[in-house]
């Protein structure tokens, strides 16, 4: 009994090399973009795959109801300044 006492904790696991990292969040802005260029239709593969991982489907959602109604009062604000 007093060898168990005595004896070294077992050590704790340590973390593998080959272990994924935990996916990192895109912010605001970062989601913003990905979605103007999705309204342009011109996005790269690479980029792509990087935002499957990154974007949070919600907030892309979100950012896109935003931004078209951001461009839809922008034309209307647009045409009231031409035609007066």
């Amino acid at each position: 009994m007093a060898d168990s006492l005595h004896s070294p904790a077992p050590a704790a696991p340590t973390a593998s090399h080959d272990a994924p990292l935990p996916a990192r969040r895109a912010g605001l802005l970062e989601t913003a973009r990905a979605v103007l260029w999705s309204f342009f239709g011109v996005r790269g593969r690479k980029a792509h795959e990087s935002d499957l991982g990154t974007l949070n489907p919600v907030v892309v959602i979100l950012m896109g109801v935003a931004l078209a109604a951001a461009f839809v009062v922008g034309l209307i604000a647009l045409v009231r300044f031409i035609v007066s």
